[in-house]
This record gives structure tokens, sequence and C-alpha cells, in this order.
């Protein structure tokens, strides 16, 4: 198994609005999250995976197959407005993409990183810099939801955010404006898929809010974006070029889905900046009880 990922990354603090951009923004932490992007990447996904068998001489066997695995990480910069210097990997383990465009079409470029490696990958991702996996089973579950459905629906993660110090768990993209990403779809079309794994049952839905940071293609998946006409088209009416680089080209090319409320870890990813859930319990006003709406 080959993996292909490509993830932007840019620091200018004071500069604009994003995290990596925000006023007060530590270059250092954004330097810190890139790190932790990577390594969770290699720890669930890549050849890094191995039991101890003899503490004293340190002998491993491989595990999960990881000798079977292959990941590239490609991160793509522009000018020298990074963190890369304070990045305590093995060399291996990632490679730079330098380029010279404006930082906000930073994730465009990792389009075309990707592209390039048609024919030689067999999953491609697009990961933003402060996306953690922390699932094993990731392509795993993303290869049973392209045998449930095919290449023409693409299967997104819930973002989470947690706090060391507290015990909530907040998924964070919720509902928008029906009106906005309807404009790319109709989520009525198709609108529920229900499925069991491991005996457990499993709903997955066309979600209001698309937006996840991030994409996994299985390679027929790239091949059939590619091969659109809007692709690379740097099209940024998704909010912003920085969601449109994560979404736009994911909702005019397939049927979206994410797990349903009710089956939400199924498929899931950690938002580090945890910019919701922190700044919501530090405000001196937040309201301490949500009102719940649905099932609690």
């Amino acid at each position: 198994m080959r993996i292909l990922v490509a993830i932007p990354h840019y620091v200018r603090p004071g500069s604009g609005y994003y995290g990596s951009t925000a006023a007060g923004t530590d270059g250092t932490e954004r330097g810190a999250a890139l790190q932790e992007t990577i390594a969770a990447l290699h720890r669930c996904l890549g050849p890094r995976q191995s039991l101890l068998l003899n503490r004293r001489a340190n002998v491993r066997i491989r595990t999960n197959r990881a000798d079977d695995s292959v990941l590239d990480v490609v991160v793509v910069t522009t000018g020298e407005h990074h963190d890369l210097a304070r990045l305590r990997l093995p060399p291996d383990t990632w490679r730079r993409r330098a380029t010279t465009v404006e930082p906000l079409a930073l994730g465009f470029e990792c389009h075309a990183a990707l592209a390039e490696g048609i024919g030689a990958y067999d999953w491609f991702a697009y990961l933003e810099d402060d996306l953690v996996v922390e699932d094993a089973a990731f392509l795993v579950k993303l290869a049973w939801f392209l045998g449930l459905v095919g290449p023409e629906a693409l299967l997104l993660p819930n973002r989470f955010e947690v706090l060391p110090d507290s015990p909530e768990k907040l998924y964070i993209d919720g509902h928008v404006d029906p009106a906005f990403a309807g404009r790319w779809q109709d989520v009525r079309d198709r609108s529920r898929l229900t499925g069991r794994v491991m005996g457990a049952p499993v709903t997955l839905w066309r979600p209001n809010n698309p937006h996840a940071g991030c994409f996994i293609l299985s390679e027929a998946q790239m091949r059939r974006w590619a091969e659109q006409p809007h692709f690379l088209d740097r099209d940024t009416s998704f909010a912003g070029p920085l969601e449109s680089a994560a979404t736009l080209g994911m909702l005019k090319t397939f049927r979206i889905y994410k797990p349903a409320p009710d089956s939400a870890g199924f498929l899931e990813i950690r938002h580090r900046n945890n910019r919701y859930l922190g700044n919501w319990l530090a405000r001196p006003d937040a309201v301490r009880e949500p009102t719940w709406v649905g099932r609690r």
C-alpha cells in the first residue's frame, strides 16, 4: 500500500485570520502542530510500526502489515514563512516542496503535488497542518465505504477537539446555511447510508457542512478528480481559499458523506488547534451548560 500526503504549511504571525497567521500566533506552536501531524501519519499508516519481542536485544517484528506500506509526506511551503527548522523527525519521514505562490494558494499547490503521483500510489491525502490522524483503521474504513458505494462518493471524517484538562470532546463542523453548500450538492440525494462494521451499526449522512480540512482519495477517485475540467481551477468560492482547497474540488466531483451524529466517531480526525472548544471554555461569558437538541 502506497500513500501520498500533501500538507500546506505557512507561518506568519499577525498577518491574518487563520491559525497560522492570527495575531499572537506562535510560529513555534505551528511547527509543533506540523510535527505531530506528520508523526501521527507514520504511527497509524506508515511502515514504522513494530512489536518488541526482546527488550534487552531490542528485537522487533513488523506489525499491522507495516512492511507493505510506503508513506510519502510532502510539506508545501512558500518563501521562508514556515517552521520546518524546528521539526525533529527523521529526514526520510517528509520532504519539502518549496514554492513562491501566494500563501492562500498553497492548498492548490498540494493538489498539483498529488496529481504528479497518479500511477505510483494507492491513496492520495490532503491534510491541513494541524490535523492529527489517530485511527490505524482509517484506510480500512475508507476501503469499506468504497466497496459499499463505489468511487463516485467520498467519505470525509468528522473533525473534533479535546483539551488535556477537560473530559469533553467536541465535533466542530456544525451546520451552515443550507443554501451555501447547496450551490454544489443536493444533500437530499441518497441522503443516508447504513451498514454494519464488526457487528455494530454505522450511519452515514450527506452533511449540511462538508468541510473537514482534509480528504483522502483512492487511486480511482484521484484519477476521477484529476480528469474533471475544474481540476486545478483554483476556485475559492467555498468560504475562502483554504476552505476551498480542502473542500470545493471534492464538492464538485463526489457525493460527500460523513458519519452521522449517532456514528460520529466511526471516522474522525483531531483538530489540534482547539480553536473552538478552547476558546469557548476560556470565555468568561460562556454558557457552561449547552442547549441539547436530539438525543443526549
